[in-house]
């Protein structure tokens, strides 16, 4: 099972990768895809919405976090509205 979920990238300053990764995976671990990028210090994030979309879609399955991070952005919504299609 795939999920997305956040690797941390940054020494002193925690900054982090959003990333598709299996389920057995560490957290450190080999990633199939970057899907995004989080800084929570200064608030700012990146997203490959197609990306996402095609992993949500295939039932890979957000953290809670990331999830958060997903809904603040309103993927949800472009993902019901290309079930709608």
């Amino acid at each position: 099972m795939v999920k997305l979920r956040l690797k941390r990238c940054g020494r002193k300053q925690a900054v982090y990768r959003i990333v598709a990764i299996d389920v057995r995976s560490r957290r450190e671990g080999k990633d199939l895809r970057r899907v995004g990028f989080y800084d929570p210090i200064k608030n700012q994030t990146y997203l490959n919405v197609p990306a996402i979309l095609y992993f949500l879609e295939i039932g890979a399955q957000p953290t809670v976090t990331v999830h958060n991070l997903l809904k603040k952005a309103e993927v949800f919504k472009e993902l019901s509205s290309n079930k709608i299609k």
